[in-house]
């Protein structure tokens, strides 16, 4: 094999599938990355048995077509530093040169043979989806998982399709992020899927264009993601994730428009006057207004008044965690949030039209 490559489009793919790649293993071939070249094509695959990585480029000169299995870390390494604009790479037998203008590099490679079996998209998608979308609702609902939690439901994410409607969920016990979104699908069932969040992690990198399509197909215990350049696979996680529907307050009777960077400004400021001891901020909602206090022994008090767009209902005071509440303030894509209630020891809701909602549990601030 003899490639000469553009290398900074080579050390984004390595930084790409250096996501999956494992450092500590008995076996050193999920330390390497399975490097192909095929016509106009270079690919680059790396697994960690878990999950894979498959990205290619045609920004390279295949002067020889074939594959290698080459150490990670130093391929990077080597790559990284270099000065040069372009970079080849040749294979011969159990050895890969690395040469530049002025340096040349040999690697011991590993046998290709050796290297796992990489899950192949078969059959038609289950669905297909905007990129841009999918990374929307990933980004509205992963920050909401639970981490290293027994329940191992809730260290993922929750993938529902309804025919061509998506809802993703993410909760940790404390709060829960739903988004909606819609897909193509020629299938009229409901499908179900618990993705982890390392695999949706490593999604964000890929699918850069926002108007391309990703197709989506889940089988045997595995889900694989499919775009013009890039693969994605991840073994699912296992178990019943909670019965979200049955969490979401439907009775909030008190109601409230904000802006959403006032409102996260107000958060911040006030949460610079808390503590372990006292996380949590006071929320009073009135027709008059919000004024959002805190309070943290040896410390001192802080007191935000925030001006509401619309209120309805009675007055209200409710403590949460100034942290969640900024969670889901970054994630949201409006210049405006509702928030619903119904008492101070129910949970409250904030919304952003249809496609949004978090809950979030409420604090005692006693």
């Amino acid at each position: 094999m003899k490639v000469i490559c553009d290398r900074g489009t080579l050390v984004d793919l390595l930084n790409l599938v250096g996501g999956v790649i494992v450092t500590r293993t008995p076996k050193p071939v999920l330390t390497c990355v399975k490097v192909t070249a095929s016509g106009t094509n270079m690919t680059l695959v790396a697994t960690d048995m878990e999950g894979s990585v498959t990205v290619s480029t045609e920004k390279v000169e295949v002067q020889e077509e074939g594959e290698a299995l080459i150490p990670a870390d130093k391929f990077s390494q080597i790559v990284r530093e270099s000065i040069d604009p372009t970079v080849t790479l040749e294979v011969n037998k159990e050895e890969a040169n690395i040469t530049g203008q002025d340096s040349r590099f040999k690697i011991f490679c590993h046998r290709v043979a050796d290297f796992p079996p990489i899950p192949e998209f078969k059959g038609d998608a289950d669905f297909e989806i905007n990129a841009g979308l999918l990374h929307r609702l990933i980004r509205q609902t992963i920050y909401a998982t639970a981490r290293e939690n027994s329940r191992y439901a809730i260290n993922g994410v929750l993938v529902e399709r309804d025919g061509n409607k998506l809802h993703v969920v993410a909760t940790d016990g404390r709060r829960l992020s739903m988004a909606r979104g819609s897909c193509k699908s020629s299938q009229s069932d409901s499908r179900s899927a618990i993705i982890p969040t390392k695999a949706l992690n490593l999604l964000l990198r890929l699918f850069e264009n926002e108007e391309a399509s990703v197709k989506v197909k889940v089988a045997d215990n595995q889900i694989i993601f499919v775009g013009d350049d890039a693969v994605l696979s991840s073994n699912l996680v296992e178990g019943n994730f909670p019965p979200y529907k049955d969490v979401v307050p439907k009775d909030g009777d008190k109601k409230a428009a904000i802006s959403t960077d006032v409102l996260a400004s107000a958060t911040r400021r006030a949460a610079l006057l808390t503590n372990e001891e006292s996380k949590g901020v006071r929320l009073a909602f009135s027709s008059d207004g919000l004024v959002i206090t805190s309070r943290a022994p040896e410390m001192g008090e802080a007191e935000i008044n925030v001006e509401l767009k619309k209120y309805d209902g009675d007055e209200v005071e409710i403590g949460f965690n100034p942290t969640f509440i900024l969670d889901a303030l970054k994630v949201v894509d409006t210049d405006e949030v509702t928030m619903e209630f119904k008492a101070a020891n129910k949970p409250g809701v904030l919304r952003t039209g249809p496609d949004f909602l978090y809950v979030i549990m409420p604090v005692n601030l006693q």
